[in-house]
């Protein structure tokens, strides 16, 4: 049975991915945590140094962009890759300069403002009909800390461009994103699904940049189906 390692999108933990969780329980599954590098380089090789020898590979947002810095750093053992709400693309430079003033003033024991001012505003397609998921987002984040926040910001900052990896991959893919996905647009995954003309691009109805909480149920049939390819 083909393991799935689960990586995690910035400042969360193994809840994003619980409802995947308990779906693919009779499974080999890892969630592998991308926390103690501050680039995306670090951050592959330590979930590399955890991982199966083949695995299927999934990865939401920066999870995502970790993902695909795994399979570049070792493309034989990645069998199928499932790319959620994800970018292939280096970080711009406008975004790279509001990062140093988000880590300092997390660092001065502001991350719960910075999340709720700057990040979780962002993620939801509904947040009125949903202030769980929000909630949630908040208390993943405030226990990782602004330490893992500075970590994580700094390697999304210097991310290397990914789109001659994705080319060169022509195993079983899936591009999923939410329909009203603002951080993640439309356009990058269409990019992807070009890169990898083999792949699945799925599109979740109703969800924004965490269809695996806002639509459980759809996004673990997409990716059931894509794992099971």
């Amino acid at each position: 049975m083909m393991p799935l390692v689960l990586i995690p999108g910035m400042m969360c933990d193994a809840r994003l991915f619980a409802p995947q969780m308990a779906a693919f329980a009779r499974c080999p599954l890892l969630h592998a945590p991308c926390t103690e590098a501050d680039s995306v380089e670090g951050l592959a090789a330590a979930v590399l140094a955890v991982a199966p020898p083949r695995f299927a590979l999934a990865g939401l947002s920066m999870g995502g962009i970790v993902a695909m810095e795994v399979l570049r750093q070792a493309p034989g053992r990645v069998a199928k890759l499932a790319l959620l709400d994800t970018n292939p693309l280096a970080e711009t430079a406008q975004v790279q300069a509001r990062r140093p003033a988000q880590i300092a003033e997390a660092i001065a024991g502001g991350l719960d403002r910075v999340m709720q001012r700057d990040m979780i505003p962002h993620y939801l397609a509904d947040a009125e009909s949903q202030p769980g998921i929000a909630a949630l987002c908040l208390d993943m984040a405030l226990g990782l800390g602004p330490e893992v926040f500075a970590r994580q910001s700094r390697a999304l900052a210097t991310r290397p461009d990914q789109t001659a990896t994705l080319a060169a991959f022509h195993g079983p893919a899936l591009v999923l994103t939410g329909a009203h996905d603002r951080l993640c647009p439309m356009e990058r995954h269409a990019l992807m699904h070009r890169l990898m003309p083999q792949s699945r691009l799925v599109v979740i109805d109703g969800a924004g940049h965490l269809p695996v909480l806002e639509k459980p149920m759809e996004t673990t049939a997409a990716l059931r189906r894509w794992w099971e390819e």
